[in-house]
């Protein structure tokens, strides 16, 4: 079976910046892929990549089969993506946010109901359908932002720090139907994260990427084998990636996670 994702060489330049050098990696279908990274290594440009969101300055991808920059709709079509930025609409209904998604999606008027119910129920927000978003708390939100990019049932999602600014029961959960999607409806999900454990705990392969290249790949087993026979994840970021795990980056790279962790608070 082919990988439902894949990279060749995959590399992006900002003028004189290379933001992300060659990038080849293969994330098989069904599985959790994470991309781990201090800020600035390049794991968002590669996401903007494979989403369509950026042209790549050389190399190829392939997203489901389809070509990243010959067949964007059709990349688009088979996608999910959940960003750090806020996709609910607080002043509507977990429900009316669902259906306004249904109707981008195209999904065809007779089937809208019952998509947006069973999104709702496998998500556990069956019980909020009709409240409105502000008064959910952070981990309903970021449940009901996975929901809506699953809408159109697309076979490979995207998440961008699906759990920054979660306590641990909301983060807990999260992963819970994460690992539902993957199980039940065979969904691919490639994400980055800066939480260890949360790598440790979901992801069958990790790549970990430094000053735009991926430095490491493999699963978190095989990692932690590597660098020493009592490792953990924080060891081998540190030895692969070359310093402490810290959001680091710059002014805008720590105000976009304090937005983050401060709408899901």
């Amino acid at each position: 079976m082919p990988p439902a994702v894949e990279t060749l060489g995959l590399t992006r330049r900002f003028g004189s910046l290379t933001a992300v050098s060659e990038l080849s990696l293969s994330v098989a279908v069904g599985s959790i892929f994470g991309l781990l990274g201090p800020n600035g290594a390049g794991k968002t440009t590669t996401i903007k990549m494979l989403t369509t969101m950026l042209p790549p300055s050389a190399g190829k991808a392939r997203v489901y089969g389809f070509d990243i920059a010959r067949q964007t709709v059709e990349v688009r079509r088979s996608i999910g993506y959940v960003s750090q930025m806020l996709s609910a609409d607080g002043g509507l209904t977990g429900y009316e946010n669902l259906l306004l998604f249904a109707r981008l999606y195209g999904i065809p008027q007779r089937q809208r109901r019952e998509r947006i119910l069973e999104a709702l129920e496998f998500m556990g927000l069956s019980e909020s359908a009709n409240v409105l978003v502000r008064n959910y708390s952070g981990g309903m939100i970021r449940r009901l932002e996975i929901a809506q990019s699953m809408m159109h049932r697309p076979a490979v999602l995207f998440l961008d720090e699906p759990t920054v600014g979660l306590d641990p029961v909301a983060r807990h959960a999260v992963w819970a139907h994460l690992r539902g999607l993957r199980d039940q409806f065979g969904t691919t999900i490639l994400m980055t994260t800066h939480d260890m454990e949360e790598a440790d705990e979901l992801c069958e392969t990790i790549a970990i990427m430094n000053l735009s290249r991926a430095v490491a790949i493999g699963s978190p087993a095989t990692l932690k084998a590597q660098v020493g026979p009592q490792a953990n994840l924080d060891d081998v970021f540190i030895h692969y990636a070359g310093g402490s795990i810290e959001y680091g980056g710059n002014y805008r790279d720590t105000a976009q996670m304090r937005r983050t962790a401060s709408r899901l608070s």
